[in-house]
């Protein structure tokens, strides 16, 4: 067996293009601040073995997917800033409970928290290249089968 973090990070980056309420998608932190309207990145966060999940001969694991969402605090009106940002954090969130296996490339979103962070949101800001960004990160953690396997 061998983990293929690829196509999971892809199918990420895939939901977000999907909703078409962002101007680009990364499948990375970006290193600039992002351009004008909603942008949205995704990134590893975690990586850990699953004990109550894995067998006898391969270890599954969670893997938390970060997704962030930016904007600038310049958007004007600045009212509209977090409805924006709350209704594509809410269409992502959907997309994740109604593609529940990301098309079978998982075994589930851990949309409870059973095996640590839940699904959900943290809105904040953070300051990227002097500019202010209004943010909002999405923990999307993935359940994965079989990743490694158990030898002696």
């Amino acid at each position: 067996m061998s983990f293929d973090p690829t196509p999971i990070v892809d199918a990420a980056v895939s939901h977000a293009l999907s909703l078409g309420v962002f101007e680009r998608v990364n499948g990375h932190e970006p290193q600039s601040a992002p351009g004008k309207g909603l942008t949205a990145a995704v990134w590893a966060q975690d990586l850990m073995p699953i004990a109550l999940e894995s067998g006898l001969d391969a270890t599954s694991a969670r893997l938390t997917l970060n997704v962030r969402l930016y904007t600038s605090m310049l958007t004007i009106p600045a009212d509209a800033i977090d409805p924006a940002m709350l209704t594509a954090a809410g269409l992502l969130m959907g997309a994740y409970n109604g593609d529940f296996t990301f098309g079978g490339l998982i075994r589930h979103v851990d949309i409870f928290g059973k095996h640590g962070v839940p699904l959900g949101a943290q809105a904040g800001y953070i300051r990227q290249d002097d500019r202010l960004m209004r943010v909002m990160t999405i923990a999307a953690p993935l359940i994965i089968n079989d990743c490694w396997d158990q030898e002696a």
